[in-house]
């Protein structure tokens, strides 16, 4: 896990490049590493997670030096791809980077198929002057661009553009539609004007000023090859041995591993796979609090704690430090983020830091491939007296700049409408999202997040699966339920969903009552607004309107975010 940077072009410059590897570091702190050519200039944040000796240190070499390679990720399949590799290619250390390489050497594009991973990578070819670069299936490693005068700026972080004086003005039709749809942006696009994301699942050229940018995971074609006629018995032991795999795959690293933990399915199935294929007893768990009883998790988590025995870190976040720590997840996270229980998310990172333990394993993945949202079986509008009320506030927003916003509008590659709910979750709204306030999240702590259920042969696994598997009488994640019936109790197995919270409602609308107003004050000087139909909205939110508070969570990481 690490942070990479470069410009290709004649505006490199070695001065600019460490001004972008220094306001990344905190990805990376263990080595910063640069590459300095005539019209191409590369860089390294490394957090040191396998291989951790000198030699492992990036830019990384082939041994002609005519390719050289920034690699932010892991392949965790790279013992496996080694071997394969080892026929053709010396190999002069152990890290999973020159792995990579070497499979970029051997099969060109055609090695982003062969990797099981999180990576987004850049290669530059010496002799053919082109820069070739990748992200992963679902873009859980990040890549951001900007093409300035003809030259290509990339970066692991948005800021690390704006450090490199690319300037720093909105996108004012992915605002727009943020605020009046909730959405944030296609896989391309970004808050900021002039910066782009290469989406999951694609590569890119850049030669002579000219980029090219295709896509290599077709997921539509790979779930294809799952659609065999397999009984439930079948579906449920290949299920389980890959995520076995995948579990065995993502504990390669030569440092600490621990994992984050809720009461829910996902991560007390996770706990428990690990307890029975890694010996896990000793590794240790995180989760956080807010002592409210009403939104804890806790009791949960300490019952499932029992049975594995685990040592259980406890983080609580309070409400005094709210304000501090939102201030600055918004100065890691660049662009909007998920509110209050991503704060409380990021307090377990820095516990493990300092605990030692670079590497935390997560649950993300499973409601995304075993249908289980509630949206996927009913309607889920919060109807107020017979009225459907909208989340958003549009009403706040001045008209011209309410017309830039554009309701979002996703493929459907499938006949089956819950396939196309699972796919568009998948690739351009809850694990896109989730991905990006993660990665965040856990480099801000510079350690590494791990998500065993988003292996690529689960996910497609799972999704290729006849509804019939996925929910029965109306029980969401049926097969994932009978695959843990013996590792779980039947009150974590049956426990209806709860969404990850904290009392952002009743601590924005109260304790932080002062501190709300402030930064929404704060928005009367932008054009975006109307402030008195603003002010308004608050008032009636202080008062008790509060079905819902993530229009006011809007306006401040606005305001948040327009500071930094």
């Amino acid at each position: 896990m690490c942070g990479i940077a470069g410009i290709i072009g004649e505006s490199a410059s070695e001065k600019t490049l460490n001004t972008m590897l220094a306001r990344q570091k905190h990805r990376g702190p263990d080595n910063t590493g640069k590459c300095i050519e005539i019209d191409a200039v590369l860089g390294h944040n490394r957090l040191s997670i396998i291989d951790l000796s000198a030699e492992a240190n990036q830019p990384f070499y082939s041994i002609d030096k005519q390719y050289i390679l920034v690699f932010n990720g892991e392949i965790y399949n790279y013992l496996e791809l080694k071997k394969e590799l080892e026929p053709n290619y010396k190999f002069t250390t152990t890290s999973d980077t020159e792995v990579l390489l070497a499979a970029y050497l051997q099969w060109g594009s055609e090695c982003l198929s062969k990797c099981n991973g999180m990576f987004s990578f850049a290669i530059w070819d010496t002799v053919e002057k082109k820069l070739f670069g990748a992200r992963d299936r679902f873009g859980v490693k990040p890549f951001y661009y900007s093409i300035q005068d003809s030259s290509f700026y990339f970066a692991s972080e948005i800021k690390t553009l704006f450090s490199a004086a690319i300037p720093k003005k909105a996108n004012e039709k992915v605002w727009a539609s943020y605020f009046a749809f909730g959405s944030y942006g296609m896989p391309n696009e970004t808050f900021w004007e002039g910066i782009e994301q290469l989406p999951g699942g694609h590569f890119f050229e850049f030669k002579e000023g000219e980029l090219t940018i295709k896509k290599w995971y077709v997921f539509e074609e790979e779930v294809k090859k799952h659609k065999v006629d397999r009984s439930f018995e079948e579906v449920q032991a290949v299920y389980k041995d890959l995520l076995a795999d995948s579990i065995k795959l993502r504990f390669r690293a030569d440092v600490p591993i621990g994992f984050n933990v809720s009461g829910g399915l996902d991560s007390s199935t996770l706990l428990a796979m690990v307890a029975e294929t890694e010996n896990g007893e000793n590794i240790n768990a995180y989760t956080f609090y807010t002592g409210d009883e009403n939104y804890d998790e806790l009791p949960w988590v300490e019952g499932l704690i029992e049975n594995t025995k685990n040592p259980l870190h406890k983080i609580k976040l309070n409400v005094a430090d709210v304000k501090s720590l939102s201030e600055s997840m918004s100065s890691f996270q660049d662009e909007p983020y998920g509110g209050v229980p991503t704060v409380a998310y990021g307090e377990i990172f820095k516990q493990a830091r300092k605990d030692g333990v670079l590497v935390l394993l997560d649950g993300q993945g499973m409601d995304e491939q075993w249908a289980g949202y509630d949206y996927y079986v009913k309607k889920n509008d919060s109807v107020i007296q017979g009225v459907k009320k909208s989340p958003f506030r549009k009403d706040v927003l001045e008209s011209d700049f309410l017309n830039k916003a554009v309701k979002p509008i996703y493929p459907t590659p499938f006949d089956d409408a819950v396939l196309n709910l699972q796919y568009r979750d998948l690739f351009y709204t809850k694990i896109p999202r989730a991905l990006r306030f993660n990665d965040r999240v856990s480099m801000a702590s510079s350690t590494e997040l791990r998500e065993p259920f988003l292996d690529y042969r689960l996910v497609e696994l799972a999704f290729a699966q006849p509804l019939k598997y996925k929910i029965k009488n109306n029980e969401q994640k049926y097969l994932l339920r009978c695959l843990v019936s013996e590792l779980l109790s039947d009150s974590i197995r049956f426990a209806p969903k709860r969404p990850l919270q904290t009392p952002q409602r009743e601590w924005l609308g109260d304790d932080l009552k002062d501190w709300v107003q402030q930064e929404i004050n704060s928005l009367s000087k932008n054009k975006w607004f109307n402030t008195e139909k603003l002010q308004n909205e608050l008032k009636a939110y202080f008062e008790g309107d509060r079905d819902s508070s993530f229009h006011i969570w809007q306006w401040i990481n606005t305001s948040l975010l327009y500071k930094g």
